[in-house]
């Protein structure tokens, strides 16, 4: 007796569902990496709008707290500091968890080139600050994924001093 193959090629039965179980790991691996970058990204823009920020206000401090060669006041670098970790004087909530004023340097360079108009009274030209932070990435899905050790993720910015 012979067996008739042709109604088994004609039933499409069950081929929705076998699609899916091949494609349900790709697109839940595409889903989670999009989610997981977005976060990335997200958590790389705070740290270089804060230090941007931090630049900003260390740049309008006033002359007295540098002097070159490349000193800053101690009390200028923690305020500087906490607006970069914060975004405000007062201290109140880090903007990414766990972030300290030790994780971000405030260095000063002098600029002997530039010695005219507001510079004329600084002996060593016009002074640069660099605000420079890092942090550690933590991951949105580092429960289910052991990664080792967390990215850290850098930012730096720079401001000349304006003493206003």
């Amino acid at each position: 007796m012979m067996v008739l193959r042709r109604p088994f090629k004609r039933d499409e039965r069950g081929a929705a569902g076998a699609e899916m179980a091949l494609m349900l790991p790709i697109m839940l691996a595409l889903i989670f990496t999009t989610f997981e970058a977005g976060h990335y990204f997200y958590t790389e823009h705070k740290i270089v709008k804060a230090v941007r920020q931090g630049a900003r206000f260390a740049g309008r401090l006033p002359f007295d707290n540098y002097s070159c060669p490349a000193t800053i006041d101690a009390a200028a670098v923690s305020q500087i500091q906490t607006v970069t970790r914060t975004g405000s004087l007062t201290g109140a909530n880090p903007l990414i968890a766990d972030w300290e004023n030790t994780d971000i340097t405030v260095t000063v360079a002098c600029n002997s080139a530039t010695t005219t108009g507001i510079y004329q009274a600084n002996a060593g030209g016009a002074p640069v600050v660099t605000v420079a932070a890092t942090a550690d990435y933590g991951s949105l899905f580092a429960q289910l994924l052991d990664q080792g050790d967390s990215p850290i993720v850098r930012a730096s910015a720079q401001a000349v001093v304006n003493g206003i």
